[in-house]
């Protein structure tokens, strides 16, 4: 048979060998930004997992943008050159294409990592000062500074000096966050933003910091790299942002020479009603790619190998990432490629565990720093 799924997939200059995408996943593990062993572990073991594109976690590109203390970062050039043997580890043994998604937490700031309930860290215990879009609390957490214009200004040029150090570092592409109620999607969603300049108001005026942000980051990346951006599709709640919303941002997105949409939700405000369900937020990245004509990654409890086929087959979406899923089971693609009669890149050094080894042989697609396939061998 042949699979959607395992079809590639291009994106500007960037060939995926397949559809599935390795969602990015906060790992809470830096030490002031910079990344650790944990992340070479980490990201070296997703990058062997067969996926199309693996996109590191939410990167934040100022000290004070990192959601916890644990954060990654790349706010220096000495958090790029921490990276670089990792990504340079994923490059020499692993197939994935590398992305990297670029964030600011705004309102959410400051608070203890996953595991310790992300409580909120007070300057006078380590924490910093929380900025946001408006002077509208999340509930529960301290009352924001919203940034000045100029600020605003300035936050945009670090958003661009983080994505040429991600082009620096050799990274394929560029995800920016405006969802799950973290900056960009504060100035985006009316029940974060209440502003009365320029960036409040009209749905025009709230979408605005995000379009200057894509257009300062697509200004310094390369035009052969692609750049795409993850929204929060609808709050959940009434009177918060939508999906018409979102189909305009996407509208003005493309204009402006944006590649992908990740159509994720929710996150805004804690009283949203979700349904929580497999494949829930799929409809929204097929009605963003119908109404829009751009392409779009669906995202969320998508487990089931069979239906992230149907997913790409009945053209609801062009990618589909898995995150959870994939921290649970990182041979994911493996299983799914065996399930759908598909190829899919493995590490020679396991290669006694591919099905096709029962067979007597197997074939491994080449790695993107291969000149030639991998010849077929015999078993012994």
């Amino acid at each position: 048979m042949s699979s959607s799924l395992f079809s590639p997939f291009r994106l500007r200059g960037l060939e995926l060998s397949n559809r599935i995408v390795i969602s990015p996943m906060a790992q809470y593990s830096a030490e002031e930004g910079l990344a650790t062993e944990w992340h070479k572990i980490h990201l070296g073991h997703m990058s062997l997992s067969g996926a199309g594109l693996l996109i590191l976690e939410a990167t934040s590109v100022t000290r004070d943008a990192r959601l916890s203390p644990g954060d990654l970062g790349i706010w220096s050039d000495a958090h790029a050159e921490r990276l670089a043997p990792i990504i340079e580890f994923c490059r020499k043994h692993g197939s994935a294409r590398l992305g990297i998604q670029l964030q600011h937490a705004g309102r959410k700031g400051s608070v203890t990592v996953a595991w310790e309930h992300q409580r909120e860290i007070p300057i006078d215990a380590g924490g910093w000062e929380i900025r946001g879009s408006d002077a509208i609390a999340y509930p529960g957490r301290s009352t924001p500074v919203p940034f000045t214009p100029d600020e605003i200004s300035e936050l945009i040029t670090e958003f661009a000096r983080a994505a040429s150090r991600a082009d620096a570092l050799g990274l394929d592409l560029v995800e920016i966050h405006a969802a799950h109620g973290y900056l960009l999607h504060n100035f985006l969603s009316p029940l974060s933003n209440q502003r009365s300049d320029k960036y409040g108001g009209s749905l025009e005026n709230r979408m605005r910091f995000v379009l200057e942000v894509f257009e300062a980051v697509r200004s310094v990346f390369p035009q052969h790299k692609p750049i795409g951006v993850r929204i929060s599709a609808t709050d959940w709640t009434p009177g918060g942002w939508d999906i018409e919303d979102s189909i305009a941002l996407a509208t003005e997105l493309k204009a402006r020479g944006c590649d992908y949409v990740t159509a994720s939700s929710g996150g805004s405000v804690p009283e949203q009603h979700i349904p929580i369900a497999p494949g829930y937020q799929v409809p929204f990245a097929e009605q963003i790619r119908r109404e829009v004509d751009i392409a779009t990654m669906a995202v969320g409890l998508i487990t089931e190998p069979r239906h992230a086929e149907a997913i790409i087959s009945e053209g609801q979406a062009d990618l589909v990432a898995l995150g959870r899923g994939m921290l649970y089971n990182p041979r994911w693609p493996w299983h799914a490629a065996a399930e759908l009669g598909a190829e899919v890149a493995f590490p020679l050094q396991y290669q006694r565990a591919h099905p096709s080894m029962r067979k007597g042989n197997f074939l491994r697609p080449a790695l993107p720093n291969e000149a030639k396939p991998a010849a077929r061998r015999r078993s012994r």
